[in-house]
């Protein structure tokens, strides 16, 4: 499964971003003879509304959704990942401030902190990558913090402080390769979540505004024909739908795999 994960996941990522340089058709030409036509050659996902290629369309939607998604995933994994070890190794009252701010906002539901932010701020791709970044790394610095305290507690880390050892060398040198598998096992659920976050907001209609478009936001237009036109919907759906899947795997098998060699170590 892993491998399969791993390649529809490429091939998706690859002809989001390739197949627009050979499939030329533009996702904004209007054709008011071909509204709503279903799949077939000419049109392989069919059209919209508005007689709009819906096959380059999810290709330019796509490219929108994977760059929030990679980057709000980056970001708030890294942010995440700095406050985590901050905790875990100054330890005290520091440690005691930074769990009071993860506590304040873990208080409010994450996607309802989402729609407050984005209610009072004109939605573009930067705004929505900073908004889902600041709410989205409290459950990294969390599992940071807390391995953070273990790998403090190790005797040769107790020894290298004593031994005035620079912490920035300390942090690169020893907490950087332990940290690492849980690092990426919550950045490849981030770039899920974020993706996730990114299309519900524009499903709601406060995400990415037009002629701008993500998966989210093709998803929201075809709503309102979704009695008549299925693929309208359908195929931007199925997108978000494959991406998160193939993520969740990928996620799925580096946490066993992090948990097989804990096990070994023990």
């Amino acid at each position: 499964m892993l491998k399969v994960a791993s390649y529809l996941l490429l091939t998706v990522i690859l002809a989001t971003f390739l197949l627009p340089y050979f499939y030329t058709v533009s996702p904004y030409e209007l054709d008011p003879n071909k509204i709503l036509q279903a799949p077939s050659l000419e049109h392989i996902f069919g059209t919209d509304r508005l007689g709009r290629d819906v096959f380059a369309r999810v290709l330019q939607g796509g490219q929108t959704s994977l760059i929030i998604g990679f980057l709000a995933a980056t970001i708030s994994s890294f942010l995440g990942l700095i406050i985590g070890i901050t905790a875990g190794y100054f330890k005290g009252n520091v440690d005691r401030t930074i769990t009071i701010l993860i506590d304040l906002f873990l208080t409010f539901p994450t996607f309802f902190l989402l729609l407050a932010l984005v209610s009072y701020i004109q939605a573009s791709a930067v705004i929505l990558i900073i908004v889902i970044s600041i709410t989205s790394w409290m459950g990294m610095s969390r599992m940071i913090r807390s391995e953070s305290f273990a790998i403090g507690n190790k005797p040769f880390i107790k020894i290298l402080k004593v031994a005035n050892v620079p912490t920035y060398k300390i942090i690169l040198k020893y907490f950087a390769p332990l940290l690492a598998p849980i690092f990426l096992i919550s950045f490849t659920f981030g770039v899920g979540g974020a993706i996730l976050a990114e299309s519900g907001l524009s499903f709601l209609g406060l995400g990415i505004n037009p002629p701008s478009m993500s998966w989210g936001s093709l998803l929201s237009d075809g709503k309102a024909v979704i009695d008549i036109a299925w693929w309208v919907s359908f195929f931007p759906g199925l997108m978000i739908f494959i991406i998160t899947f193939c993520l969740i795997q990928i996620s799925d098998y580096l946490q066993n795999l992090a948990n097989k060699k804990e096990i070994i170590k023990n």
